[in-house]
């Protein structure tokens, strides 16, 4: 090369200058959706440590009596503990949400999308931490549910970061609000 050739763009990502290759503005969002998915992993697994200690000889704690109150409860079901003989059905869909949405992830471009995408992160990692890790076995393992919505049904902090993000998916899908560049939607290949 002489210098003086036109550059040609291969569409590849060029480094910012502040970082190794693939740390621009385009990786970002997917940081944050990380980032984001810690906080709620963290959040959720730390609230469970209390709720074990705290609640498991039984204990209630009513916060808002008649509305909200914290009693233990381990589910080896799904929401309203459907599915209780079918753990591991559950553990691998939990697998296959988190795979799914760090695939996905990584087109963010979208702020709202970025939300979504890291709340519903955290909170499916979350609950495949403890249907790998909690008794009574591997892969089998109970979620810890401690926050009784006046005897509706009982969940944790990540059930609120999943129904959250269901909500706010269903409303971006419904705006059509794009998850990535519009040039992204034009070539999904990509």
């Amino acid at each position: 090369m002489t210098g003086t050739e036109d550059v040609v763009d291969s569409g590849e990502e060029v480094p910012d200058g502040r970082g190794s290759p693939g740390t621009g503005p385009r990786t970002r969002p997917y940081g944050r959706m990380l980032v984001l998915a810690a906080v709620v992993l963290l959040v959720d697994q730390a609230s469970k440590l209390w709720a074990t200690s705290a609640l498991s000889d039984g204990a209630a704690i009513t916060v808002i009596p008649r509305l909200l109150r914290f009693r233990l409860l381990l589910n080896p079901g799904a929401a309203f503990s459907i599915g209780e003989g079918a753990t591991w059905v559950f553990t691998l869909a939990a697998a296959g949400a988190v795979g799914g949405i760090l695939y996905v992830g990584r087109r963010l471009r979208s702020p709202a999308w970025t939300l979504v995408l890291g709340a519903l992160l955290g909170g499916a990692t979350s609950h495949l931490l403890d249907r790998l890790f909690r008794p009574p076995a591997f892969a089998q393992g109970h979620v810890v549910d401690f926050i009784d919505y006046g005897g509706l049904f009982v969940g944790n902090v990540a059930d609120i970061a999943l129904v959250g993000g269901c909500a706010l998916l269903l409303l971006l899908n419904l705006r059509d609000v794009p998850l990535g560049d519009p040039a992204d939607q034009a070539h999904p290949s990509s």
